[in-house]
């Protein structure tokens, strides 16, 4: 299932930014005392109360001829109309001004649930003053301090409270995956492809105006469900107002797979944007397979495609575990292979490995590569086991945590590799006191 979506909405310099960087964990958006600083939407994931959704930052709504302030106004729209539950941010330190109630009236049009939080309210004794937000129609304002954290526990409350009902469930158990990449990849031609004559088509699911759509298949006796996306975007260069399917859509889409088809275009080699992309799919946990999409377009020589799979090592380097492949969407070069290949890293992505197998490898690597000793403590390992799947994710438990340093994380990662096929899957390592 999609996650809810929640949009923080404002005018310029209300501390947009500032509350969902808190709420994100971590300084996603640029934050800086000036008016118009985030023109663009920001996409990051939350989570209050075991209730996980998505959040969309964006540039304030300028109702002015500003630089930018069109296209901020434009990016704003688009992020309401992807939201499920709008968080209309406002000032306390400056009370109701014109802007708000130019804001509020776009928010009147949207029809969708709105919180209303009046930022900037660090004394406790000054809270009498958010009474005059009244006026802006969207019922009791919630105080809150971005900076210092006051009232957001209150604020996601309320906001967890207006997510839509999601009892419906996946009626099959297909293995679901979306094809990825940014625009001109060849994403749409590599569908075609796939959906060839020797496919069984099971049928298309159309979604509402704000989903993708789904198309069931079957190939080689396995289901699937697959999810076309739009390509994502660069932002601050092409806004998504003109595209059908937005970068939020995208991102639903890799939530509710289980294996991504991320798509690189041969002609055009890496670009920052890549990277990029790649990497919402990989922080999601979900298995990867790199698609190297137009290599009929290519002049090949003996190492063409050895010297184009080590620089995609190099640029993607925390991505070694997905495999590559090189197609073509045109001549169907390799098509057939795909729907095994997917089926391979889905099947590694929710593998689950027995405790005493998973002990011996690690206890046979701490006895190769004994382990280091900090400050005069020595880190002591006592046992792992595997506590979930999609991704694999492993619970080792030691002396103390603080010992173990990352790279030696990064060691026992590599030794369960090199002992369990996880090909084309993360896999996740928790340290945990044995206390």
């Amino acid at each position: 299932m999609a996650l809810p979506t929640v949009a923080f909405i404002g005018r310029p310099n209300v501390g947009k930014s500032t509350i969902f960087n808190r709420i994100a964990g971590d300084r996603i958006s640029i934050v800086e005392d000036t008016p118009g600083v985030t023109r663009d939407r920001i996409y990051s994931h939350g989570e209050w109360l075991a209730t996980k959704f998505a959040m969309i930052d964006t540039g304030g709504i300028q109702i002015s001829d500003a630089p930018f302030a069109t296209q901020i106004k434009s990016q704003a729209e688009i992020a309401i109309d992807e939201a499920d539950v709008i968080v209309f941010i406002v000032s306390g330190k400056e009370g109701v001004t014109a802007e708000d109630e130019q804001v509020a009236k776009i928010l009147y049009r949207s029809d969708k649930p709105v919180v209303l939080a009046v930022n900037k309210v660090d004394n406790p004794e000054s809270r009498e003053d958010i009474y005059e937000f009244y006026s802006l129609g969207f019922g009791d304002p919630m105080p809150i301090s971005g900076v210092h954290g006051l009232g957001l526990g209150d604020l996601l409350d309320k906001v967890v409270e207006k997510f839509p009902k999601t009892d419906e469930k996946t009626d099959n158990d297909d293995i679901r995956f979306s094809i990825i990449g940014r625009p001109n990849v060849g994403k749409s031609s590599l569908v075609n492809a796939i959906l060839g004559e020797d496919r069984v088509i099971v049928s298309d699911i159309a979604g509402t105006t704000r989903d993708a759509i789904d198309t069931r298949f079957e190939a080689d006796g396995i289901k699937f469900t697959m999810v076309d996306t739009a390509g994502i975007r660069k932002r601050g260069k092409v806004y998504e107002n003109t595209e059908r399917y937005s970068v939020m859509r995208a991102m639903k889409a890799i939530d509710q797979s289980d294996v991504i088809l991320f798509v690189m275009n041969a002609e055009e080699g890496i670009r920052e944007q890549d990277k990029k992309v790649a990497g919402y799919a990989h922080e999601a946990g979900k298995a990867i397979i790199t698609v190297v999409n137009k290599w009929d377009t290519l002049k090949k020589t003996n190492h063409t495609q050895q010297d184009f799979e080590t620089l995609i090592r190099n640029e993607f380097q925390y991505m070694s575990y997905s495999p590559i492949i090189f197609v073509s969407a045109v001549t169907k070069q390799r098509i057939e292979k795909l729907p095994a290949l997917i089926k391979q890293v889905y099947d590694n992505h929710e593998k689950r490995v027995q405790s005493s197998a998973l002990n011996d490898v690690i206890m046979g690597a701490v006895a190769v590569h004994p382990t280091p000793t900090v400050n005069g403590k020595r880190l002591r390992i006592y046992y792992a086991t595997q506590v979930v799947t999609g991704p694999p994710t492993f619970v080792v438990f030691v002396n103390n945590p603080d010992l173990m340093h990352f790279s030696y994380v990064r060691f026992l990662e590599n030794q369960i590799r090199d002992n369990f096929d996880f090909t084309g899957t993360p896999i996740r390592i928790i340290k945990r006191s044995r206390k």
